[in-house]
């Protein structure tokens, strides 16, 4: 295929967000990039229209086709919804690296359930998470909800890692009420366990093979709410091969996110992955928050890869810092990231068909400091709409970071 390279620069910083903020349009058109060497920069005004390239079909976009990486589920063990439908994006081909993999949960710490379905509840899930280990479920052969009574809440010194393992067939909900799980190792209420709980190496929590819907962390008001499914501060975090459904956290808000999953503080600052899953994936099926209608987070890194991002809404308004007489929020449909220095990898993912009030259809990725990066590669990023702004070259993105995001054989259109 023809190789084609765009590259733009922002103006500068102050400027160009004041222009956003005050209701420029998200560019039309596509951008392909094929070739990883960036051409020489142009400086393009920001309300001019940019050309449209014509990209292929999803199928032929360069994703290239769909095996497993290694690491992949084994057989029979292949994360999906109850109904039996893969999560993640099945055109990806992104390598996972060894600490993005699933855990071998052949042999578990702890079972939840008898093998039947009404021994699946929510009591014994509670008390599964809060005792740590590796927890798998024995609810029968066929796809079970679990409606969750409570949250359920990591003890940080029960152990050094919690594995959440639905076998494919298990969906936690929340049942429209509640967050469905937390983990904070800066809760005292959930036990310190060192002088440095926004930077420890522990506890390690994965989820994996597990479909989460229905959380509401709506009036959470701990380290600033979100995170409807899952809310994480501190330890190390990653998602593998599970689905996220029908979300949600407050309506509005600045700064707060992640209708799906709210991240704050990870150890050495080493990125959550989230390998393999689906975030939304159908209409109705989306999350819905402030901002962040799937991912959100202040400071952490994200390496998202394989995945399926789409029909999730960043509903607040009035951005962030709010303007005047405006709550708040409205910016990223997907994914909403602030901070300081991180970076935001997505490769062989499908981010499409979401919605932010604000900015940043897809992506809302702004480092305060500019030192920040954001790289996609073998994505497809289409049809994300910006209401209020988004960055010149990049449809469904706004970026304020240090120089350009770094697009490799990806569409944006």
């Amino acid at each position: 295929m023809h190789s084609r390279d765009r590259t733009t620069t922002r103006a500068a910083a102050g400027l160009l967000l004041a222009a956003l903020l005050a209701g420029c349009g998200s560019s039309g058109g596509d951008v392909v990039v094929e070739d990883p060497d960036r051409a020489a920069a142009t400086t393009p005004a920001a309300s001019a229209p940019v050309p449209a390239t014509e990209a292929a079909p999803s199928g032929d976009s360069g994703l290239g086709p769909a095996p497993r990486p290694d690491g992949a589920a084994a057989p029979g063990d292949a994360g999906g919804t109850p109904s039996g439908d893969p999560a993640g994006n099945p055109d990806g081909a992104a390598e996972v690296p060894a600490q993005a993999r699933a855990v071998d949960t052949s042999r578990p710490t702890r079972t939840v359930g008898d093998g039947t379905p009404a021994s699946c509840t929510s009591d014994a899930v509670v008390a599964a998470v809060a005792a740590g280990g590796i927890i798998t479920f024995s609810c029968g052969p066929a796809p079970v909800v679990i409606t969750m009574k409570r949250t359920a809440k990591i003890r940080n010194a029960a152990a050094r890692q919690v594995v959440l393992d639905g076998g494919g067939r298990v969906t936690l909900s929340g049942g429209g009420e509640r967050r469905i799980l937390y983990m904070n190792t800066c809760d005292e209420a959930q036990g310190w366990t060192t002088s440095h709980c926004n930077d420890q190496d522990h506890p390690e929590l994965v989820v994996q093979n597990l479909t989460f819907a229905d959380g509401d962390a709506t009036g959470e008001q701990t380290d600033g709410g979100g995170g409807g499914a899952i809310f994480v501060r501190g330890g190390q975090f990653r998602v593998v091969d599970s689905r996220f459904v029908r979300n949600r956290c407050d309506a509005t808000g600045p700064d707060l996110g992640g209708a799906a999953i709210r991240v704050l503080d990870q150890w050495q600052d080493q990125p959550v992955y989230v390998v393999r899953s689906t975030f939304g994936g159908a209409p109705g099926d989306g999350g819905v928050c402030a901002n962040g209608g799937a991912l959100s987070s202040i400071g952490v890194s994200w390496t998202v890869l394989n995945s399926v991002l789409t029909h999730n809404s960043a509903i607040g308004h009035g951005a962030n810092p709010a303007k005047p007489g405006t709550p708040g929020g409205g910016s990223g449909g997907a994914i909403y990231a602030d901070g300081n220095l991180f970076r935001i990898t997505v490769a062989g993912s499908l981010i499409e068909d979401n919605e932010a009030r604000e900015g940043g259809g897809a992506i809302f990725f702004v480092s305060n400091d500019r030192s920040g990066t954001l790289e996609l590669t073998n994505s497809v990023l289409r049809r994300n709409t910006s209401q209020g702004f988004a960055t010149a070259g990049y449809p469904g993105i706004f970026y304020l970071g240090a120089g350009e995001p770094v697009v490799v054989s990806s569409t944006l259109r």
